[in-house]
């Protein structure tokens, strides 16, 4: 009886805690639409510290900090709303006019056309809707292997042979491309530089001998790590160290 009560407590806290967001959330967007775009940032990072994600939510807080005119903010915030949907265009222009409003203008280096059409086709839907994708294909196989072990027929088991090649095929490229996404969001590593004014290192250490200056909004791969210094890439392919300090995580 106890273990009841206390798992319909849960729910109805889980309730009113959704309840709750979704407040703030109807808050923050009556004061975006008021013009009161520093209070719409309060409580958005309200709903955000609440332990909630979407790249709504993330879109709407990068509007609010564009409109305040904190172009780092605002690149950050698009740019997590854009890990989470990749295929958001309105996402993807408000990055391009975010970028224009910024120092640096890296241009980056060029894909080899295999890897744009692998990144096109996994981002052509989440990590969930993947892993969705995969259990349906690999339900399909088995019962098309069924199909094939039991049928007495010519006709069917050479169509269920043939089936089932194919959604043993379209299983590995699901799994594939939901592994690839969920490293993406867990593993790879990007952030946004913060400080206005900041020099790249040859090394990490503070003597090291100077490589290039970057901008506060400039967009960074984090490749290695030794105490607080990071290694950073940009996108043109230039490498150096600087301060975990001086970025913040996408």
């Amino acid at each position: 009886m106890k273990s009841v009560f206390l798992s319909i407590l849960f729910f109805i806290s889980y309730g009113l805690f959704a309840a709750d967001n979704d407040a703030l959330v109807v808050k923050a967007n009556k004061a975006y639409s008021a013009g009161a775009y520093q209070q719409a940032v309060t409580l958005y990072q309200q709903v955000i510290s609440n332990g909630f994600e979407a790249s709504e939510l993330y879109y709407n807080l990068g509007n609010a900090y564009f409109k305040s005119n904190d172009m780092p903010s605002a690149i950050l915030y698009y740019e997590k709303a854009l890990k989470l949907n990749p295929r958001d265009e309105y996402v993807k222009n408000n990055i391009q006019v975010a970028n224009s409003k910024i120092t640096d203008k890296i241009l980056p280096l060029p894909d080899l056309f295999y890897k744009r059409w692998w990144n096109a086709a996994k981002n052509l839907f989440t990590m969930d809707t993947w892993a969705v994708i995969l259990i349906i294909n690999v339900v399909l196989f088995f019962i098309a292997i069924s199909f094939y072990l039991i049928s007495n027929t010519v006709l069917i088991r050479k169509a269920s042979f043939w089936c089932g090649i194919l959604l043993f095929i379209f299983s590995t490229f699901s799994f594939l491309f939901a592994s690839n996404r969920y490293h993406t969001l867990t593993r790879q590593k990007e952030a946004i530089i913060f400080t206005p004014s900041l020099t790249v290192k040859s090394s990490p250490d503070e003597n090291s001998t100077d490589l290039f200056v970057l901008h506060e909004g400039t967009k960074v791969s984090i490749t290695d790590k030794v105490g607080q210094w990071r290694e950073v890439k940009i996108a043109n392919g230039s490498v150096g160290w600087v301060k975990a300090e001086t970025f913040r995580e996408i």
